[in-house]
């Protein structure tokens, strides 16, 4: 019964990473998110709401505009796919909870500003604040505990430190993200935060590996890494966390 609960969710969700995509390509550029209806980015013709359709109009297009036919990136269809599956699975993880609800918001943020961190190194204000305090204060009231405030100040204040420490080496946009895991996560953020950062070593090896010294000032974005260890932390973050206290 939870897994069809569940499968019941991946249409509203492919739907939501639709609205996402939108999200992640017109916020880096200050642009509307409600106006004008959806567009090609390279020739700006509307896109026809039988071309919008998430995953099988970008199957039945080949990943191209239908005007243009210029080449539509991998990543759109990731993301409606990406979310469709994070909010189905904290559907079957949560149930139909406040929990579950909460979750499902921090993943389609999580989603959001890892399409903005690849495609532009943007982490947006305007999408990681808000959604930090709508985090805190709903948790608050769902759960009522310092863990969700304590969270978010020190996990944004350990990146903070971080990166007053070693300048350059991360920005301030990963330090708000911090913010948010903490005031979605509570104690399990430190989970997110490792692992966000174990993850992150592996490509930044390669590069060093591959160029030297010249690794050093090549930009590496963070937030698709810590964002890896926040879905991580929202599933499995309490065993993962009782573990490590175990041993």
């Amino acid at each position: 019964m939870d897994l069809t609960l569940a499968a019941f969710f991946l249409a509203p969700g492919l739907a939501l990473g639709s609205f996402l995509n939108v999200v992640a390509a017109r916020v880096p550029l200050r642009r509307s998110i409600a106006h004008p209806r959806s567009a090609c980015m390279e020739c700006a013709t509307p896109i026809a709401w039988y071309d919008n359709i998430p995953l099988l109009s970008y199957a039945v297009l080949r990943g191209r505009c239908r005007s243009c036919g210029v080449s539509i990136g991998l990543l759109y269809p990731a993301v409606e796919l990406l979310t469709a599956a994070l909010v189905a699975g904290c559907v079957l993880r949560f149930g139909l909870t406040a929990h579950a609800a909460i979750g499902a918001g921090l993943c389609a943020v999580l989603v959001v500003v890892t399409a903005t961190d690849l495609e532009h190194r943007i982490v947006p204000n305007r999408v990681v604040l808000p959604a930090a305090a709508v985090a805190l204060v709903a948790n608050l009231v769902v759960s009522p505990s310092l863990e969700w405030p304590l969270g978010a100040v020190g996990a944004s204040g350990f990146l903070l430190a971080a990166a007053l420490a070693a300048p350059g080496g991360l920005g301030m946009g990963d330090v708000k993200l911090a913010l948010l895991l903490g005031g979605a996560l509570g104690r399990t953020v430190g989970v997110a935060v490792l692992i966000g950062l174990l993850a992150a070593l592996v490509p930044a090896l390669v590069l060093l590996a591959r160029h030297g010294r010249k690794a050093r000032k090549m930009a590496l974005p963070l937030a698709p890494f810590l964002a890896l260890g926040g879905v991580v932390a929202l599933f499995l973050g309490h065993p993962l966390l009782a573990l490590y206290l175990r041993h």
